[in-house]
């Protein structure tokens, strides 16, 4: 399954993407990590690391001989290395559908946030299946884009109100591979054992707007990446329009529901 056309995206900046979705991202990660509970001292790979998010909380949760995280970007390869220092991971730039590792040699490969975005996510889900030894674990999870990503939602809910052309670029479309039973037939497909699915939900706790409303202007991901391409005027009515719809407590924090979708398998 392809996807559309995100060559005008940005994935340059950590401390841009961090508060946008890194910090969310965190707090899944150690949910989907515990219900991974492999065991101690293993071998962990780290498919599209990121900011290094997925391979800190490795560290942290499950005490793992090495962890080994790759992303195209090397701008958030050298972010990871600056941010988490332990001599058990290592970071490198590497393609997800054409790893640069020997076959068989890991106990689990992972991956947080990057299948929807790569071009031919069978390739990337083979190559993790290839890193792994007979009986290892692959697993990812995706954000739920259509559904209850809701900090997404409201933004392109609004988007799509005001400007037509924000409809082909809302991630809820564009990445169809990101619910349950598509994650499940690309893992059964696969030739993995014991596919499950199961819904990660996080609660995404705004202080006030400008809390949600900052991390849009970094400029990193699609909907970011959207928004600074739109003049100041357009800008401003856009924020007027989520403001508008976003459920604030009378406190004037925001509570909002983040579900992400985990799905693992055995080779």
């Amino acid at each position: 399954m392809g996807n559309k056309d995100t060559s005008r995206e940005v994935w340059a900046s950590g401390d841009s993407y961090e508060p946008y979705v890194g910090r969310w991202s965190r707090i899944v990660a150690q949910k989907f990590i515990r219900w991974l509970a492999l065991p101690e001292e293993s071998q962990w790979l780290d498919v599209g690391c990121g900011t290094g998010a997925l391979c800190q909380t490795i560290l942290d949760l499950a005490n793992p001989q090495k962890v080994r995280g790759f992303d195209r970007s090397e701008d958030y390869v050298e972010y990871a290395r600056s941010r988490v220092n332990d001599l058990r991971a290592v970071f490198e730039i590497g393609d997800a559908q054409a790893l640069p590792v020997d076959s068989e040699t890991y106990d689990a490969a992972v991956s947080g946030l990057v299948l929807n975005f790569v071009p031919q996510p069978s390739l990337m889900v083979a190559e993790m299946a290839r890193a792994v030894r007979k009986g290892g674990i692959i697993a990812l999870y995706v954000w739920d884009y259509a559904g209850k990503m809701q900090l997404m939602r409201h933004f392109w809910n609004a988007a799509e109100a005001l400007d037509p052309a924000a409809h082909d670029l809302d991630e809820g479309r564009r990445f169809p591979i990101c619910n349950p039973n598509s994650l499940a037939a690309l893992f059964q497909s696969s030739g993995f054992s014991g596919v499950e699915v199961r819904p990660i939900d996080i609660s995404t706790d705004f202080k006030d707007f400008d809390d949600y409303w900052s991390p849009f202007l970094g400029g990193q991901a699609p909907a970011p990446a959207y928004l600074m391409s739109l003049s100041e005027e357009r800008r401003a009515q856009l924020g007027e329009r989520i403001y508008n719809s976003l459920p604030f407590a009378l406190d004037g924090s925001i509570p909002l529901v983040a579900r992400a979708w985990a799905v693992r398998g055995t080779r």
